[in-house]
């Protein structure tokens, strides 16, 4: 008897191979290197793999095809000593950080987003959404058209786009918005939008309250120019909110905080984790600000339990972040950092946070119960799929952007990949004298 064993069922040892020798490649498709991360758990399809993750030319590769197709080798391994290698993070909420204040017009505004960007790679960071809180007109217009979308690497982590919170907001739950700036909409048309913001050109996502007059034609002309539509900061019952989304919302920011909290005869906006009026096809994410002050842990709980697959991690951090306590700035409000509190200056109202991504996957992980897998992926793929951009961030998939977080087993970054190269790496402590 002939046993014949397909290429498939050997390709597991020729990895194997290839990952213990060096060869000079002969590459058939490009003469790029590629690059070779070993001894490492790599999270796709939803699990943790003890597999290999090969690069070229700032994509992730097939194995199989690269050794059958081009009997090709890697030029550079890199041994991640048994750590695991998730997607980068993602973050679509954070107003700054680092003395940077994304909601303050200042002299070069493209340069305090290069600071965040290269000061947030450290916390597994590779793309993020700049987040403007409701300000005057004239920032919108002088802010907007100086941050740049780009892919990142070596300079700092990729901007997927702007996050406009406001000004389109509710009165009553304005949260640390000025209520000063707060707008309603005439018609909810592009002239509306663009009256307030100038171009949309470098806008990702708005946050709007949709029981305001005028916001589901807001939403709708949002969605045809590709921005995402988030929903907070309002007072909305469940059937508001239900329409929304029907017109093309798709998230929500910061699930719990600024709106009507749950009730059991009407759930408000929170009721779209488990209703049953979304269209066919469609997802609803959510945002939590898992710090440990925004929400309590039985509340984060919930969330997950209901509708885990919506759930996204945010930071929702100020120019605070990465500072000592004392009085800062959110746009054209005064913050006063006490511990890990954020908030407006001679009040109790909580106006952002000062944690980093990493902090609130760890945070979320031992609060909810939640498994490695799900941890990580609140805060890549779903982002990522949040924004339409899953194709080629936010996983591991052959084809997909190598930008890489290497973590150890209790989750703290020990460096961070962009397009496969390397941008940031925890240093080693010292050893001190006994």
């Amino acid at each position: 008897m002939t046993v014949v064993v397909s290429d498939r069922v050997l390709a597991p040892v020729y990895r194997r191979a290839a990952a213990n020798c060096k060869m000079p490649s002969n590459k058939s498709v490009s003469d790029a290197p590629i690059t070779q991360l070993v001894n490492c758990r790599i999270l796709r399809d939803h699990r943790l793999q003890r597999e290999d993750l090969w690069v070229r030319e700032g994509k992730i590769l097939d194995p199989e095809k690269l050794f059958f197709d081009e009997k090709a080798y890697a030029d550079k391994q890199v041994d991640c000593h048994g750590g695991i290698v998730a997607p980068g993070f993602i973050d679509v909420q954070i107003n700054g950080g680092y003395g940077v204040d994304f909601s303050r017009a200042s002299d070069d505004v493209g340069a305090g987003v290069a600071l965040v960007a290269q000061k947030v790679l450290e916390h597994g960071v590779t793309s993020f959404c700049p987040t403007l809180v409701t300000s005057p007109t004239d920032v919108y217009h002088k802010v907007l058209p100086e941050v740049k979308v780009d892919d990142g690497g070596g300079h700092g982590a990729g901007v997927l786009g702007v996050h406009l919170e406001g000004p389109f907001i509710s009165v009553e739950k304005k949260g640390a918005h000025p209520e000063r700036f707060l707008r309603t909409f005439r018609s909810g048309d592009l002239a509306d939008l663009t009256q307030v913001y100038g171009s949309l050109d470098n806008v990702a996502m708005v946050t709007l309250a949709p029981e305001l007059e005028g916001s589901l034609s807001a939403v709708r002309e949002l969605r045809r120019r590709g921005v995402t539509v988030s929903l907070g900061h309002s007072v909305a019952n469940l059937s508001q909110a239900e329409e929304a989304v029907r017109h093309g919302a798709s998230f929500i920011t910061h699930l719990f905080n600024a709106m009507l909290p749950f009730h059991h005869r009407d759930p408000g906006i929170v009721g779209l984790l488990t209703s049953d009026r979304i269209p066919e096809g469609r997802s609803v994410f959510y945002g939590m600000i898992a710090d440990g002050i925004h929400t309590h842990p039985a509340a984060l709980r919930i969330a997950h339990r209901a509708h885990p697959a919506g759930l996204v991690l945010v930071t929702d951090a100020i120019a605070a972040m990465g500072l000592p306590p004392g009085r800062h700035t959110l746009g054209q409000q005064v913050i006063q950092i006490q511990g890990l509190h954020a908030c407006l200056e001679g009040t109790q109202t909580l106006s952002g946070s000062i944690a980093t991504m990493d902090m609130c996957v760890r945070h979320f992980k031992h609060a909810s119960g939640c498994s490695v897998e799900e941890a990580l992926e609140a805060a890549s793929l779903h982002p990522a799929q949040l924004l339409g951009i899953s194709h080629h961030k936010g996983t591991l998939d052959f084809g997909s952007h190598a930008d890489v977080v290497l973590l150890d087993e209790s989750l703290d970054v020990r460096a961070t990949f962009i397009g496969g190269q390397e941008v940031w790496r925890k240093k080693p402590r010292k050893k001190t004298d006994l």
